[in-house]
């Protein structure tokens, strides 16, 4: 799971030679262990483009820490797919960030981390943060007791999404529909102009309708077109998602573990990969995070 070099240098540095205290030998190993893992990059995987909204997120709240951010944009979308379809991709795109060496990964997909996460934390021995919609936080900012949630078809189904619902928002009204057609615009790097503001307004339209003072987006692809989403809701709408909650509890988890890397006055970096074609993913990715990127292609 971690580089080999970093084994045999932690074993070359403890080596007993019979003149220390074993317990403080082994002490030590871990300690340096500690240290090397903590040195490693922090893995985010999503369907597409969607979790660069969650690597952004992270990236501010976590500047010194590498990342590596995994697409799987050759099965996108996952909100169509079956969950025995879901939870073998997630598997596959988890296995190979873990061969990059990751310390923990971020799963940043509503649709993923409904189906595949218990799976993923049973089968590999990293930690694993997944999102969850804003569902207890759109409860208690409501003032119309009356809340949207935008998701994939698959996440609007989910067992999980109706469990949040009735532990956090049982006492208002709650309207949930189905985007798919959000998450193509994202893929497609349409993040405002005429026919995107079209989408929504069709897309969005049931909750608009229902006259809703908050909207969740339920899916990680959503917050890279907030501006045009709030545009259609209107100024009486807040609209809301988990990306800030979802880098908060990394940053926990990173100091409870002690995997937090040490502060050296430099600014983490960024690795993008993909499954599909490259070229077309670092122009959607540039569009998305603000800033140009080079994304490379791995089949897994």
């Amino acid at each position: 799971m971690f580089p080999a070099h970093d084994a045999e240098r932690s074993e070359h540095i403890f080596r007993d030679n019979g003149r220390s205290d074993p317990r403080s030998s082994l002490q030590g190993q871990d300690h340096e262990k500690k240290n090397n893992i903590a040195l490693a990059p922090i893995g985010v995987f999503d369907s597409g483009a969607g979790g660069l909204t969650i690597l952004s997120a992270l990236q501010k709240e976590l500047p010194n820490e590498h990342f590596i951010y995994l697409g799987d944009t050759a099965n996108c979308p996952y909100g169509t797919r079956s969950e025995e379809e879901i939870i073998e991709l997630s598997l596959q795109a988890c296995r190979f960030l873990i061969n990059q060496g990751v310390k923990l990964i971020v799963v940043a997909c509503n649709t993923a981390s409904q189906a595949a996460l218990s799976v993923l934390r049973s089968t590999y021995s990293i930690p694993f943060v997944g999102v969850v919609p804003a569902v207890k936080p759109a409860a208690r900012v409501t003032r119309r007791g009356r809340i949207g949630i935008a998701a994939t078809n698959q996440a609007i189904k989910a067992s999980y999404l109706h469990h949040l619902i009735d532990d956090f928002a049982s006492d208002v009204q709650v309207y949930a529909v189905g985007c798919p057609e959000l998450v193509t615009l994202v893929e497609h790097g349409e993040l405002d102009g005429p026919h995107v503001d079209t989408v929504l307004r069709n897309a969005l339209k049931p909750l608009t309708d229902k006259d809703v003072d908050v909207l969740v987006l339920g899916c990680t692809h959503f917050p890279a077109l907030r501006p045009a989403i709030e545009q259609v809701m209107g100024k009486h709408v807040q609209v809301i998602d988990s990306g800030s909650a979802i880098a908060r509890r990394t940053h926990s988890i990173l100091d409870t573990e002690r995997l937090a890397r040490p502060f050296d006055g430099q600014e983490g970096n960024v690795s993008i990969w993909c499954s599909g074609e490259a070229e077309e993913f670092s122009r959607v990715a540039s569009a998305v995070l603000g800033y140009e990127v080079q994304a490379s292609q791995s089949t897994f």
